[in-house]
């Protein structure tokens, strides 16, 4: 792809991504439909999906950003049902799929039909985990999608090789392609743990902020690499050292995690508005690529392969929830009663997204001298199938969670607890502060003594304050007129400093250190609340 059509494509998605959050439809569902009504205005490029570089370059940072932002905890708390889904279910959806695919297309082999099973079974690892934090579902099935995102794909390339040997007459059996899925997932993992410990070690030692965030940009694509270099799971592989090092990340200096987030930040904005908007741009190369299907009867075969691709997630959701309380005391012990709600809810969250039409555009043309059995088609229903997921269920899924009315995460809960946890550490905090002023090597003069007693008292009640009562004037809590006065006055100093610098009594290097000093103060001072409202 040129450098012009690619700034005009970051540009464009940023843009459309910045007026999503002005409307209730969600971010990933605008620029897919932007996209889709972009394909045809004349002057707009071709824009052809490259699996070769998504699946080696957009697909581990996303990985890394997902993993880093989820909780090892969580996950290990509710690893049956992630495992259920994210292995389990895609399997049992490549074969369901791709038999009804082969019952339903005349002339498609079983073995085409299952590589379009394998490429249009793994939900998408951003719209579904996406709209479930937007919509403050309860912190379980958060943590299921989350943790179903991280993994399926893993799963899905793996069967969609295996099926893909079979379908090319490699001579692949079902032993053989558990070897090959066993190989992979046990290879994809032990590269994670190679990795991730050494890894940390040294972003533990190095003190260049600078230096360590061009080390956590090259991370995921490191591990990616290495794993697939030795035939495992490069997303396993990312996954696993993620989640390590986002579960150690207090271990690293300060800097650089306030540097590290705001650059992750910034490269999953880039690449997850660019690649739903790419996804709608493909419509035009995969209608042409049509050949012998005319458009009604490839649009009857698409619908089909929706639909099953909805009532198959159903069939299998339904019994993974309810069939291991029914079978294991332990289970009905360890995790919490659900009602039918729940399942309901994962089982519509299962849009399709970037990765299942990059696998398959890796489909090959040819096998053996002879075009590859409807080739065109599967790339075809995997688009549809993407685009219907994606629109259908994306749209209707923010109406049926109300509709249920499922229990959203309770923020005074989760604030009481905040301020019990800060409560603990401040006291902690002021224990260590008395015993270092003992010292007489600690010595300080009484008002900065009392200025580090004051911060860590104010640190303490901040969060107890949003539990109280609001201002009948402002409707503000104290914390929040703390918040906001403490701006003000940081923007009169930094008025002064920028004066001064204006009159040439300071330059700009002075400017930058005082700017950085107030900078810091800020962030300490106004928490971002984004999370509590």
């Amino acid at each position: 792809m040129e450098a012009t059509p690619l700034v005009a494509l970051i540009a464009v998605s940023a843009v459309i991504a910045g007026a999503a959050r002005r409307t209730p439809v969600p971010a990933p569902l605008l620029l897919v439909a932007a996209g889709l009504a972009a394909s045809y205005l004349p002057g707009v490029p071709d824009y052809t999906l490259d699996p070769h570089i998504v699946l080696p370059l957009v697909l581990p940072p996303l990985l890394h950003t997902a993993a880093l932002d989820s909780s090892y905890l969580d996950l290990r708390a509710h690893l049956r049902p992630v495992a259920l889904l994210s292995v389990g279910y895609v399997l049992f959806a490549t074969v369901a799929v791709g038999w009804l695919a082969h019952l339903l297309v005349p002339d498609l082999p079983l073995t085409a039909a299952l590589v379009l099973g394998a490429v249009i079974a793994p939900p998408d690892a951003v719209a579904a985990t996406a709209i479930a934090r937007r919509l403050r579902l309860p912190g379980r099935i958060t943590t299921i999608l989350q943790g179903e995102s991280l993994v399926n794909d893993a799963t899905a390339i793996t069967a969609y090789k295996v099926a893909l040997a079979a379908a090319v007459g490699a001579g692949v059996g079902w032993a053989g392609g558990i070897g090959q899925f066993a190989l992979a997932a046990v290879g994809g993992v032990g590269v994670g743990l190679v990795l991730m410990v050494p890894i940390h070690w040294l972003r533990r030692r190095l003190r260049e902020p600078l230096l360590l965030n061009t080390l956590s940009l090259l991370i995921p694509f490191v591990a990616y690499a290495l794993a697939e270099r030795v035939h495992a799971s490069g997303v396993l592989a990312v996954v696993v050292v993620a989640l390590y090092l986002g579960h150690r990340s207090w271990q690293v200096d300060f800097a650089t995690r306030l540097q590290e987030a705001a650059v992750w930040k910034m490269v999953a904005f880039i690449l997850e508005t660019s690649v739903f908007a790419l996804i709608g741009l493909q419509l035009p190369y995969v209608v042409r690529g049509l050949g012998p299907y005319g458009i009604g009867e490839a649009v009857r075969y698409a619908v089909a392969v929706f639909a099953a691709v909805v009532v198959v997630r159903f069939v299998w959701v339904f019994p993974a929830t309810y069939l291991p309380r029914l079978l294991s005391s332990r289970v009905r012990e360890r995790e919490p009663d659900t009602t039918w709600k729940a399942p309901v809810v994962v089982g519509w969250a299962g849009m399709r997204g970037v990765v299942s039409l990059a696998i398959a555009f890796t489909i090959p043309v040819t096998t053996g001298g002879e075009p590859f059995p409807a080739r065109n088609l599967v790339l075809f229903l995997t688009f549809t199938t993407v685009i219907g997921t994606l629109v259908v269920q994306g749209l209707t899924l923010p109406a049926l969670i109300r509709a249920l009315r499922l229990p959203g995460r309770d923020a005074r809960a989760e604030t009481l607890a905040e301020a019990q946890a800060q409560n603990e550490a401040s006291r902690a905090a002021e224990e260590r502060l008395a015993a270092l002023l003992v010292d007489e090597r600690n010595a300080l003069p009484e008002p900065l003594a009392d200025r580090l007693r004051t911060v860590l008292e104010r640190r303490r009640n901040a969060v107890w304050e949003r539990l109280g009562a609001v201002s009948a004037t402002t409707g503000e809590s104290a914390d929040d007129t703390y918040r906001r006065l403490a701006r003000e006055v940081i923007d009169a100093e930094r008025e002064v400093f920028a004066r001064l610098r204006d009159e040439r009594r300071i330059d700009d290097e002075m400017l930058r250190t005082l700017l950085r000093r107030l900078d810091l103060e800020e962030a300490a001072a106004y928490r971002e609340t984004a999370s509590d409202g």
